[in-house]
């Protein structure tokens, strides 16, 4: 049994003297960016000859460049009010405020309090009964304590080192959270306005489309009372105008729903802006020219969300350490000066002093696994983490390819389907000479009539979708943020591969 407890004490003393030595570090891994080698973007070429007379804008606030005063107004009113975003500068102030807990951690903590008690002892209680035999006995006690009391956890393994770090990890990856969201906020406000705008445009040329079908119909009605048309060629004018005013419901009801979505990023009831976006004129704005000189790495770093998969990545690590801080023993100290006194006449003097000082030591010896559950769910949570990370790359540089190529191609669908509507107009109106002449059938009028409403209502998506493809490529490149913040910059910095 002697024996037993020398070898228990020498192994409790070596481990001491280790959990000593540990005092100015960390176990646990060291962190260590990742490496990503990504090759340069292979639709670079297809964005760079785009022809365009616009300027490409500072990604910074890519929304100037598409040069309408209206869409710079309504992006910057959604980031002015977009709930959204409020919520995520809230979630910023809590991981802050975490963070700011953790250090705390590593802290003494001290606590001032007092107290008076005023007691009438019963004389049939244990204590009572043996106190009343005592001459000049009273019944009536009082007590008075003041002062205060510190207590400090030693952090000998580094675990609350750790913790304070992956704090601070975590309150980086909500700052670029609040980043992400902010990018977000201008892209869908932007690609909201488009959509608004490529309506209109749409209901715009439907509307010239009923006011010709209108003027084509009373020609036929015309033509019917001289005797040159029959009763089935008015039906056929009659039912192409029906046609086309039968378009406008589904394109109003788009409209609406855009306009609403519009205000709600906005942070207002829907109906709040519509009026005001009603009065401008229904142009889709010109696509600005796009810088392509940014590579993957440059996209890596840049981008929000992979800033915050990286700190989260970091954080995962550093709750490694923190598990593994379990296995070493733990060290508190605490202590209190205060007085003590019956009587308020005597209670600061120095017979009513009365110091406390206590030191504890934990250490967790048999726990079944527990610690090496910990452990090895903290190293789990870490590997998931990192393919995280990984995919997040990966799926940046594909947003990057996919708007690239969207961009290109509805430019060069835009230009195909203008040169269509031009040949399709020059068409029409040859048809409709022709036909005042005699020479064709109402047929060949409505045909063409026809395929002009549907290539220019092509036409305007088209504009729409090429514009809401240029908001996707700078929303892709990461662009919508100021200069980095400190925090964000550090994080920002950590995400760039080596090697």
């Amino acid at each position: 049994m002697n024996h037993f407890m020398a070898k228990t004490a020498k192994t409790l003393i070596g481990s001491l003297i280790v959990s000593a030595g540990l005092v100015g570090c960390a176990v646990g891994p060291n962190y260590v960016a990742p490496t990503t080698d990504m090759a340069p973007f292979h639709n670079t070429e297809a964005v760079a000859n785009r022809q365009t007379t616009l300027p490409a804008p500072k990604l910074d606030n890519w929304w100037t460049g598409f040069n309408d005063p209206m869409l710079e107004k309504v992006v910057q009113r959604a980031l002015d009010q977009n709930l959204g975003l409020q919520a995520a500068i809230a979630r910023v102030s809590q991981a802050r405020a975490a963070a700011q807990a953790a250090g705390a951690q590593l802290l003494p903590t001290v606590d001032a309090g007092g107290s008076a008690t005023v007691e009438h002892q019963s004389t049939t209680s244990p204590l009572g009964t043996l106190a009343s035999a005592f001459p000049n006995y009273s019944r009536d006690q009082k007590q008075y304590v003041v002062g205060a009391t510190a207590s400090w956890e030693i952090d000998l393994a580094g675990g609350l080192r750790r913790a304070h770090t992956a704090a601070l990890d975590e309150e980086q990856a909500a700052e670029a959270g609040q980043l992400g969201t902010r990018i977000t906020v201008a892209a869908d406000a932007a690609d909201a306005y488009l959509q608004v705008r490529g309506l209109q445009a749409q209901v715009a040329v439907t509307q010239d489309q009923i006011d010709t079908d209108a003027h084509l119909l009373t020609l036929v009605q015309a033509r019917k009372q001289a005797g040159a048309a029959d009763e089935r060629e008015v039906a056929q004018a009659e039912a192409l105008l029906r046609q086309a005013r039968a378009s406008l419901p589904a394109l109003r009801i788009a409209l609406e729903a855009q306009l609403n979505r519009l205000d709600v990023l906005m942070g207002a009831q829907p109906g709040t802006y519509a009026a005001e976006l009603n009065t401008h004129a229904a142009i889709i704005p010109e696509v600005p020219a796009i810088g392509t000189g940014d590579q993957a790495v440059d996209v890596l770093r840049r981008r929000p969300d992979i800033i915050a998969a990286e700190r989260h990545l970091a954080a995962t690590n550093e709750n490694i350490g923190v598990a593994i801080a379990d296995y070493y023993p733990k060290i508190s100290l605490s202590g209190a000066l205060g007085f003590d006194s019956i009587s308020t006449n005597h209670l600061f003097s120095a017979k009513s002093f009365e110091p406390v000082g206590t030191g504890a030591l934990q250490w967790r010896l048999f726990d079944f696994g527990k610690v090496d559950a910990e452990v090895k769910q903290a190293r789990g949570a870490n590997a998931e983490a990192l393919a995280q990370y990984k995919e997040a790359a990966l799926k940046a540089t594909e947003d990057v390819e996919n708007a690239f190529m969207a961009l290109s191609q509805s430019e060069i669908r835009a230009q195909e389907i203008q040169q269509e509507v031009t040949a399709l107009t020059r068409a029409r109106d040859l048809s409709e000479k022709a036909y005042r002449a005699g020479s064709i059938t109402l047929t060949d009028v409505l045909d063409a009539d026809r395929q002009l409403l549907v290539a220019r209502d092509e036409l305007d998506a088209t504009k729409a979708d090429a514009a809401r493809a240029a908001v996707r490529t700078f929303r892709a490149l990461g662009g919508g943020w100021d200069a980095p913040q400190p925090a964000v910059q550090q994080a920002a910095q950590s995400t760039a591969p080596k090697g």
